[in-house]
């Protein structure tokens, strides 16, 4: 901690505020409370997410890189333009599944998991390698798809082919009469590259808690479509082991937004981590932590699924080992969240009073969290005095 005489150390490294702010603005919200109190404290801003969405904004922003904006299919066939993360000088590209296969890319009365597909993924990918794109974090979540990730490997040059060898038509459901994959086509740039995937989601590829019947329901599929596509991916998993020799369909992930996490790790040699740690890792958190004094975090709502993986837990989790106090700031903190009080986290800050409206609370965040920071900061300066 801060000795007498030396600038004190503060860590800036929310999450984005859903609705009201990204991360990035979050930081400057906190930077701009810090300066009003603690005119001379270092102030280090390190945008943050969990592999969801505002990975690409969070890394981009951190790494100063760029976002790129490519036209591709959506999960059902339609041209969209779809955005990733660039970082030239690490040949690093950042890709949020969600851009191109995501469930709100399709309205609510034409979603189809059955013929929905990660096509857009891999176009993606195939624009990054195109920019020089070596290393690829890829955030897995919010998608609208099943077809443990055939999609995005058919538009990097892999064949999906039934038995009289012709291709299959996009989807989950088509899986069923997979007879043979062909990867003689596979983009050759891919045997370099590699591949980091960040998820919060352990589900193996089957099962009770597998990819189809854990989360089929929550993209629309109906009990008899689930079975469909449970039968699909299982036959996926039988052809994947013909062809590579094996295959680990019960790893941890592998179910992941719809069987992508399968695709990812056994073709493209993919290691899944948390999405938080993930991140945090990219972007430095830990480097950025060393000689903090307290690190600020936040999105907007914690409560107790906090602890779940969320980033301000996973903040949490590294300040504590690099010996720094912790403050989460959040627009709404719910009664239950106090369980976070035992698990490193010195401080739990509402930004906006109970009972107001929660259009001028999204509307005001930025200015409730410069507030909030400020009062943080007076308390600390006056603690510090008292020391």
């Amino acid at each position: 901690m801060t000795e007498r005489g030396e600038r004190m150390r503060i860590v800036l490294a929310p999450d984005s505020f859903k609705e009201s702010m990204t991360a990035t603005e979050a930081v400057a919200a906190m930077a701009a409370g810090v300066r009003e109190v603690l005119p001379d404290a270092e102030c280090v801003g390190v945008p943050m997410a969990d592999g969801g969405e505002g990975t690409v904004e969070a890394v981009v922003s951190a790494l100063h890189g760029r976002l790129v904006e490519v036209e591709v299919s959506n999960p059902l066939g339609d041209p969209i333009t779809a955005r990733y993360g660039l970082v030239p000088l690490r040949q690093l590209a950042v890709i949020e599944v969600a851009a191109a296969a995501g469930l709100e890319l399709v309205p609510e009365q034409r979603r189809d998991v059955l013929r929905a597909s990660t096509f857009g993924v891999g176009q993606l990918i195939r624009a990054a390698l195109d920019r020089g794109a070596e290393e690829f974090l890829v955030g897995l979540g919010g998608s609208a798809t099943n077809d443990g990730g055939t999609g995005m490997l058919t538009a990097l040059g892999a064949a999906f082919l039934d038995a009289d060898g012709s291709p299959l038509e996009p989807g989950g459901a088509a899986l069923r009469r997979l007879h043979r994959i062909d990867l003689s086509g596979l983009d050759p740039r891919l045997r370099s590259a590699r591949f980091r995937v960040a998820s919060d989601v352990t589900a193996p590829l089957l099962g009770p808690t597998g990819a189809s019947r854990m989360f089929g329901p929550q993209k629309g599929a109906s009990p008899a479509d689930v079975e469909v596509l449970e039968a699909a991916l299982a036959r996926l998993a039988t052809v994947t082991a013909a062809t590579l020799g094996n295959a680990q369909p019960n790893r941890p992930g592998a179910g992941a937004a719809g069987g992508l996490g399968f695709a990812l790790t056994e073709f493209l040699g993919a290691a899944i981590r948390s999405g938080v740690d993930e991140v945090a890792h990219t972007v430095g958190l830990e480097r950025a932590l060393q000689g903090a004094d307290w690190v600020f975090t936040g999105e907007g709502s914690v409560d107790a699924q906090t602890l779940m993986g969320k980033t301000p837990y996973g903040v949490a989790r590294l300040a504590a080992k690099a010996g720094a106090r912790v403050a989460i700031f959040a627009g709404r903190v719910k009664p239950d969240a106090t369980v976070l009080l035992e698990h490193g986290v010195d401080l739990l800050v509402p930004i906006t009073a109970e009972g107001t409206p929660l259009e001028q609370a999204l509307r005001e965040g930025p200015q409730a969290l410069t507030r909030a920071t400020a009062a943080v900061c007076r308390d600390i300066a006056a603690a510090s005095r008292t020391a």
